[in-house]
């Protein structure tokens, strides 16, 4: 008998071992002795100590753990949370950028802390922040009226993710209208450059072709490169005289393009910003009270814009390919606007050298604290 036999045996007999009465037992002990060869007090004491085999615990797969979660966590969630909750490929490449602010403002980090949080991988932040992932399923309202006046004068434009030059600028409405599109209310004029990803935001209210025409000078003022070409939808707002011949009657006219009616995607870059720096701050609400729109504006063109364009890396369509049936697309690491402009060789140095002064000044725990004040003091109204 082999021993993983005799092992099998004896499991088996230690069973009817186990529950037999004093007379059965006797008997089980001679049948277990002529089987297995062995002496009788041998066999009492192998059929009394008996343990039934149990498989060992599979080993954890994969590198040992090189942290310890509950000291990472703490630092790791404050950041997430302030910087508005993004993915974790976004939030990896934050965490150079927001350390330094973490610091000031929270104090110091144990340098073991500070090393697993510059060498921590998205895979292991998504773990680590699964119990906390809030997920919002609300969905907006379109609020875009056609504007026919001007269409046939203002052409079409579908390739806009294919520019690489900073300076081409998509540009979309955000309607504060709650659940009800009657009576006046505000509206948040989202602008984002193609090739860097530099956000600027101001609010309106309605949507009356000069007071857009307005927000939108102020914007251009505030760009770090000069604006080139204008790509929006096809509402009222946007398609109107006032604006044509504000791109067009000046020394260098501003190249001004349209999307297809009823395509959406032909501003995926400005209908991605209208959700991650419009809609997940200021959610849905219905602000319908004149005041909000300079405290709103006062946000926009302080705190707001260093906060997204300093701070908040995004990725970049590089390449996309269709397979089949499938779409792949491939996508650049992620980078602030501030970034990708420090690394464009379209940008003259001395703009690079002023916008690094200016990063050197912010730190984002005070940007994001500040932005809340703000924000509470409009949601009051």
């Amino acid at each position: 008998m082999s021993p993983r036999s005799k092992q099998e045996y004896t499991e088996i007999t230690y069973l009817r071992y186990k529950e037999a009465t004093r007379h059965e037992r006797t008997r089980i002990l001679d049948e277990f002795c002529a089987t297995c060869g062995c002496h009788r007090k041998y066999a009492i004491r192998v059929l009394r100590g008996f343990k039934r085999f149990t498989k060992p615990p599979a080993k954890k797969r994969g590198a040992p753990v090189r942290y310890r979660p509950e000291e990472i966590v703490t630092p790791l969630k404050q950041i997430w949370l302030a910087a508005n909750l993004p993915c974790s490929k976004r939030l990896k490449a934050m965490l150079p950028l927001w350390l330094p602010g973490y610091v000031q403002h929270y104090g110091d980090l144990p340098a073991s802390v500070v090393h697993a949080l510059q060498a921590i991988s998205p895979a292991t932040i998504d773990r680590i922040l699964r119990p906390g992932r809030i997920e919002y399923r609300k969905r907006g309202r379109a609020t875009t009226k056609p504007g026919t006046l001007l269409r046939k004068r203002i052409p079409i434009r579908t390739n806009q993710w294919d520019e690489s030059r900073p300076g081409f600028i998509e540009a979309d409405t955000v309607a504060h209208c709650g659940n009800s599109m009657m009576g006046m209310f505000a509206f948040t004029i989202d602008c984002v450059d193609i090739a860097t990803g530099w956000t600027e935001q101001r609010a309106v209210w309605g949507k009356g072709e000069r007071g857009v025409l307005e927000q939108l000078t102020d914007m251009e003022t505030m760009l770090p490169f000069p604006l080139c070409g204008f790509d929006c939808d096809n509402g009222s707002e946007f398609l109107n005289h006032h604006l044509l011949r504000h791109f067009a009657e000046r020394p260098r006219p501003v190249q001004f393009t349209r999307s297809r009616a009823y395509h959406s995607q032909d501003n995926a870059h400005v209908e991605q910003k209208n959700w991650t720096h419009v809609r997940q701050w200021l959610g849905y609400d219905r602000l319908d009270n004149p005041t909000v729109v300079p405290l709103l504006n006062d946000l926009y063109r302080r705190e707001w814009r260093l906060f997204h364009n300093f701070f908040l890396p995004s990725v970049k369509l590089i390449e996309k390919e269709r397979i089949g049936s499938k779409t792949i697309k491939r996508h650049d690491p992620p980078q602030t606007p501030y970034q990708r402009i420090a690394t464009s060789p379209h940008i003259p140095d001395a703009v690079k050298h002023a916008l690094a002064k200016q990063l050197a000044q912010q730190n984002p725990f005070l940007l994001r604290k500040t932005m809340d004040i703000k924000l509470k003091k409009i949601f009051s109204l």
